[in-house]
């Protein structure tokens, strides 16, 4: 799907609503073109964690995952939290990164501990960390 959409979006093809997400994500990671430039090499590419690699799958589908998550204010808070942190640090993009690591540490918590993730841990945290940044702009 980030492939494709990626390839139709430098093409100036007609793209899907959530094409056009993936394709946004991906335009904001310029770390990211080459890899997907080439299909075959991007989905053939191993990102292993203990080679220090990131999955750029992984960090693509989580700036997606906090983009609908603030779209739908799911969990309740959200929304009002992702402001207060994108404009303690005077970016929205720097406030997603800031979130997907803790968005990935609670799922990954909850897939080792073989439960739902929970919801209230994951906004608490967030808030922690827009409340531990005050007022400046980092």
């Amino acid at each position: 799907m980030y492939v494709e959409a990626w390839r139709k979006h430098r093409a100036g093809a007609a793209l899907e609503a959530l094409e056009a997400q993936i394709a946004q994500v991906i335009e904001e990671h310029p770390e990211y073109h080459a890899l997907l430039d080439i299909p075959e090499a991007s989905l053939r590419a191993e990102f292993l964690p203990e080679g220090g690699a990131e999955n750029p799958f992984l960090h693509l589908g989580l700036h997606l995952a906090i983009r609908e998550q603030v779209a739908t204010n799911r969990p309740p808070g959200i929304a009002a939290a992702h402001a207060q942190l994108a404009n303690r640090l005077g970016s929205v993009h720097e406030a997603e990164h800031r979130m997907l690591e803790i968005l990935g540490e609670v799922l990954w918590s909850a897939q080792r501990d073989g439960t739902a993730p929970d919801e209230g841990v994951y906004l608490e945290r967030i808030r922690n960390l827009a409340g531990k940044l005050g007022g400046c702009n980092a």
